[in-house]
């Protein structure tokens, strides 16, 4: 870039003062300063713009030699469950007799654990639940009520 030294850059504010005057020269300078701050931030821009296509060549170099390398190993995944294939065909020839019958064991079929909440509920301890005042029976709606209906007074307010 250019070599500004102390000595240069005075002498540019002394042309700058004599031919701007100095009324004008501090808007100049201000004006001058933003115009230096854009031309910066695009120079950068365009640096990490350069940058980061270098990067997305490297990137789909990188792809391309990955796909090549995972096709070359599906080759060689197929060629040998090929030749399984063929060396199992030839091993089991001669076991398979026709005229034997042959019984069709069906495979167990899938059953659903399913959740016993009974059982769940059974394993926490009956001290525990009163404490923790777990419902362990149903209530109808009128026997809740009557339980937490407020008990008559013992100085014969009469509330019933």
């Amino acid at each position: 870039m250019l070599d500004l030294g102390l000595s240069k850059m005075a002498l540019i504010g002394v042309v700058a003062l004599v031919v701007i005057g100095p009324e004008k020269l501090p808007r100049v300078a201000r004006t001058v300063g933003a115009l230096l701050g854009k031309a910066q931030r695009y120079v950068s821009d365009v640096k990490a713009e350069v940058n980061r296509s270098m990067e997305l060549e490297e990137l789909q170099k990188m792809k391309a030699s990955m796909e090549d390398a995972a096709k070359d190993i599906e080759s060689s995944v197929e060629q040998a469950s090929k030749d399984f294939e063929q060396d199992w065909e030839q091993s089991t020839a001669g076991l398979y007799d026709p005229g034997q019958d042959t019984v069709d064991v069906a495979p167990p079929q899938y059953t659903h654990p399913g959740k016993n909440w009974r059982l769940k509920r059974a394993a926490v301890p009956n001290w525990y639940k009163s404490r923790q005042r777990v419902r362990t029976h149903a209530q109808s709606g009128a026997a809740r009520v009557a339980r937490h209906r407020p008990r008559a007074s013992r100085n014969g307010s009469g509330l019933t």
